[in-house]
């Protein structure tokens, strides 16, 4: 769990510029909901400005996940990043796959197509930070110096991502040909196939599979076509939009209300950083339907507050489809279609939509509080992993400092001079924690380090009182963190340079 909510933190980089990305494709469409910016040049500017980053998440998320991954948060992490997901991506593509395999283009398996997915920039991420970790520090033999150290992880990458591309290769199509044999089947069991259906969209959207199921409702891939008829009012009304309807009650209403609920439960002094995220998020996904943002914001912290979320997306589409309430999208199910589709043909009571959406923000608040609450599940800015309880700090159970039992403790007098602050409060600190061979890794959150320990009998906690911390905190057997204050980075990399 601890490994997920690694990687949950690391993708907050790139998950802060995606509400952005997506308001901007959202006013886009608004403005041309028919030519995607093909009749007017202002949203063409906003759609491309915005498709930029929303289209290429995957290679967002292999560079911030190598480098938040890695042990030092080093560039050539995320340069490791980058070169896995170009090299696995170029050797998975449709023009690769079909010089490799010695057929058409238009022969190379669909599964293809949906190979620059966030899974894969994900998968990859991990790799190159794994790698990087191992391989950062190793010295080559004289004639090969040039390649030593931090040089060397991008290389290795390269080559272990064509050993994942080998194995893709085979893999890939045959999972992706199940989920559209498992969607041509619950397409045939109603309302209920169309819960399914949203069940599984929503668990999948971690791996990018999710478009396989897409492609059999969406498309004419079985004959369903489920959008493009919606839109060209053909078909049965109350039935076509089926299996779009249910997601505006969830994009509109329901997940914001659960950012909200993730706000509410963050930790006092991390209530500003999680607002700021949560309101962009929250009102991307409620105006454009674009959901990643806050969705990659909570599903590796909380796994299980995801697998709410699925159920609940699955719900709503049954409801929907059960009462034959429709409504269609040709961006995503948030307000900018809602708006536009709500006086077409084949829409059926819309309005029905924003009266299960304004009762699915209610279910999905205190969903979310009660799971978060019940499970002590460690959102954005809650938890020992992800911000400071007071309580730790203020004399409480697990306290082993508090400002006030500091008191008594002799100051490092050079700490006041500011131009040497953080230098010294490092030195101070890996002093008091036995020295740098005494640190297994060494990492940070928003207020402070978090280390592994190799010999705890090393460590000299009045040692590290004397670099004026507010406390610090024994989590296990070899782990510990270091409560530093919100200026946890700079020391953090004042000691990375000490190592």
């Amino acid at each position: 769990m601890k490994y997920l909510q690694r990687i949950g933190r690391s993708l907050m980089l790139p998950v802060a510029v995606l509400p952005a990305a997506a308001i901007l494709m959202g006013i886009g469409y608004w403005i041309d909901p028919s030519g995607w910016g093909g009749e007017s040049q202002i949203a063409a500017f906003l759609i491309s400005a915005g498709a930029s980053l929303i289209n290429n998440m995957g290679i967002l998320f292999a560079i911030g996940v190598a480098l938040g991954m890695s042990r030092d948060k080093n560039g050539s992490a995320a340069l490791s990043g980058l070169v896995g997901w170009l090299v696995t991506t170029t050797m998975l593509s449709p023009d690769t796959v079909a010089q490799l395999q010695q057929i058409d283009v238009e022969e190379v398996n669909l599964a293809f197509d949906s190979i620059e997915t966030q899974f894969i920039g994900i998968l990859v991420g991990i790799i190159a930070a794994v790698i990087y970790n191992k391989f950062s520090g190793v010295k080559l033999p004289q004639a090969l110096a040039f390649f030593s150290g931090r040089r060397l992880p991008p290389i290795i990458t390269a080559v272990a991502s064509l050993v994942l591309s080998g194995i893709l290769m085979f893999v890939w199509p045959p999972v992706f040909g199940l989920l559209v044999d498992f969607g041509t089947f619950i397409s045939g069991l109603g309302a209920f196939g169309a819960g399914l259906y949203g069940f599984f969209n929503r668990l999948l959207i971690p791996t990018g599979l999710h478009h396989a199921l897409n492609a059999v409702f969406w498309f004419d891939l079985i004959g369903i076509n489920d959008i493009q008829n919606f839109w060209e009012g053909t078909g049965v009304v109350g039935v076509t939009g089926m299996y779009q309807a249910g997601y505006f009650p969830v994009m509109m209403f329901g997940l914001p209300a659960g950012g909200l609920a993730m706000y509410q439960m963050a930790d006092s002094d991390q209530k500003k950083r999680v607002g700021s995220l949560m309101l962009a998020a929250g009102f991307a996904t409620f105006f454009t339907g674009v959901t990643e943002p806050l969705e990659f914001a909570f599903m590796f912290v909380a796994p299980l507050l995801f697998v709410i979320h699925a159920l609940l997306t699955g719900l709503s589409m049954f409801i929907a489809a059960t009462f034959n309430w429709t409504a269609g999208f040709g961006f995503s199910a948030g307000f900018v279609d809602g708006v536009l589709s709500f006086r077409l043909p084949m829409a059926n009571q819309p309005y029905m939509l924003i009266v299960q959406g304004l009762v699915f923000a209610v279910i999905y608040y205190f969903a979310f509080l009660w799971a978060i609450k019940t499970f002590n599940l460690k959102t954005p800015g809650r938890g020992e992993e992800l911000a400071l309880d007071e309580g730790e700090v203020s004399g409480g159970p697990t306290a082993t400092a508090s400002p006030t039992a500091n008191q008594g403790i002799d100051r490092d007098p050079v700490l006041a001079a500011d131009n040497n602050e953080y230098r010294r409060k490092a030195e101070i600190i890996l002093d008091g924690l036995g020295g740098q061979e005494n640190i297994g890794s060494l990492d940070y959150c928003a207020t402070r380090l978090r280390l592994e320990i190799n010999d705890m009998n090393k460590v000299n906690e009045n040692r590290i009182r004397q670099a004026n911390v507010p406390g610090l905190r024994k989590t296990g057997r070899n782990t510990m963190q270091v409560v530093v204050g919100t200026d946890v980075e700079f020391v953090a990399n004042e000691m990375e340079k000490l190592k």
